[in-house]
């Protein structure tokens, strides 16, 4: 299913879409005779409408993984997920749920991305870093081995981040540096 009126009935590479997300006659089906799939990269509704599918329809989102994308056989990854074409996990690696990794992403050995994470594309994240829930991190960031991200923090395109960051906070830069708003 899918919000854009534009998209229903169609299909988005081999993926059906019904209708609308709201449509009752259509989310009926869910878990029966079709996954679910949330591609929506705003935290806040995509929390609520995962919320609606687990409470209302007792169905997990299910990962949709590029067939071109390369992940080690001891890379754990949760639901909801969407890993894109040429994105790399390395061994060890572990996802959260409902994260969007884009084009080109390589995360490194060891590596521990939350929950709701949106990590841009050619992202480069080195092993044994940890990043929290929520966290957004742009195009082109390259995240030094060893840092830890905070809950919620953000980091700005083409960033190079050489230290934590804490929670909440928003960091740009070479090297990136704490902005405030």
């Amino acid at each position: 299913m899918h919000d854009s009126k534009k998209n229903q009935p169609s299909e988005l590479d081999d993926v059906t879409v019904l209708g609308h997300v709201e449509d009752e006659s259509l989310l009926k089906h869910l878990g029966k005779k079709c996954e679910a799939f949330i591609a929506m990269d705003e935290v806040s509704v995509k929390k609520s409408l995962v919320k609606m599918l687990n409470e209302t329809y007792k169905v997990q989102p299910v990962n949709a993984v590029h067939p071109a994308a390369s992940l080690s056989s001891t890379t754990t990854i949760g639901h909801g997920n969407f890993i894109d074409q040429r994105a790399t996990l390395a061994p060890g690696s572990t996802i959260g749920n409902h994260t969007i990794l884009q084009d080109g992403v390589l995360v490194g050995v060891d590596t521990s991305i939350g929950d709701f994470v949106n990590i841009g594309a050619g992202t480069v994240i080195n092993h044994e870093v940890t990043v929290g829930d929520e966290v957004f991190i742009g195009s082109g960031v390259t995240i030094v081995s060893g840092v830890s991200i905070g809950k919620g923090a953000r980091l700005g395109a083409g960033s190079v981040v050489i230290e934590s960051v804490k929670a909440g906070e928003t960091v740009f830069g070479n090297p990136a540096t704490k902005v405030k708003l």
